[in-house]
């Protein structure tokens, strides 16, 4: 009888205490303590550290992903009318004298420092040294072009390092801040000598939260980097498709005006 007596008191104890943890649980769910901003604000000098600065690299990220975004797409299509004008058949020297000093994208450019190379030498200066000349002259121009191409692809690639530095250290700040809040947490129960959801909850919270911020920061900017790079290499190998079909239009000119000039007895 005393047993029968003491069971159904057992019972009540534990469903009052799992019905108060799971009352507590939604406080602290629902609660504006817990909030996200009055968690970043609320977190020690550490986390809040990381958390601004994760949230900090994000913002940096997306700016320079928008920027290169709208840098590639208009550099492409600035270079696709340009192929339209180098290809319509007509005057290479009017389409130089068109640009002028100012490429408005890395093909024009490419182009404008092979004409600028071209127009220095005179390969009809001499007939003896002429052969040489031209072969001189093929070389610099290609030359002229890789660096030019060298130059407006580095420029393509800036700020490119900061996405993939934050693509791969935002996941290991944001898993500092965990293992950082997991401590607090630890130090919460070591305080209060007790391990209820009250105590361990904020730290728990923290935690989880530096985490996600770190995933916010690097998920972007590693796709971003791979797609941006991406592009940024495609568009590389059509800068040396296009220096090499020019390169081998000038040796034809080149031949051709050494076979004029040899025709007509310079």
């Amino acid at each position: 009888m005393f047993l029968l007596y003491l069971v159904p008191k057992y019972r009540f104890s534990v469903i009052y205490e799992v019905e108060m943890d799971t009352q507590t649980l939604a406080e602290v769910a629902n609660g504006s303590s817990l909030s996200m901003w009055s968690m970043v604000w609320s977190s020690d000098t550490v986390t809040k550290v990381v958390m601004i600065g994760l949230l900090l690299a994000s913002v940096w990220s997306w700016a320079i992903i928008i920027d290169k975004i709208a840098t590639l797409r208009e550099v492409k299509q600035r270079s696709r009318s340009f192929e339209s004008k180098f290809w319509s058949g007509g005057s290479l020297d009017k389409l130089y004298e068109s640009i002028g000093n100012k490429p408005a994208d890395p093909m024009s450019a490419m182009f404008v420092a092979a004409m600028r190379e071209w127009k220095r030498t005179n390969i009809m200066k001499s007939k003896t040294d002429r052969g040489l000349r031209g072969v001189s002259l093929q070389q610099r121009i290609e030359k002229a072009m890789a660096v030019s191409m060298d130059k407006e692809v580095d420029g393509l690639d800036t700020r490119m390092g900061f996405l993939a530095s934050t693509g791969s250290v935002a996941p290991l700040v944001g898993l500092f801040g965990t293992v950082w809040g997991i401590i607090n947490s630890f130090n919460a129960i070591a305080a209060t000598q007790s391990n209820s959801l009250a105590a361990i909850a904020p730290g728990i919270a923290e935690a989880l939260f530096t985490t996600a911020f770190g995933l916010i920061a690097a998920i972007p900017a590693v796709v971003a980097y791979n797609k941006i790079s991406s592009d940024i290499d495609r568009y590389a190998n059509r800068l040396e498709n296009f220096a090499t079909e020019f390169s081998s239009i000038l040796s034809r000119e080149i031949d051709d005006t050494a076979i004029r000039a040899e025709m007509a007895g310079e």
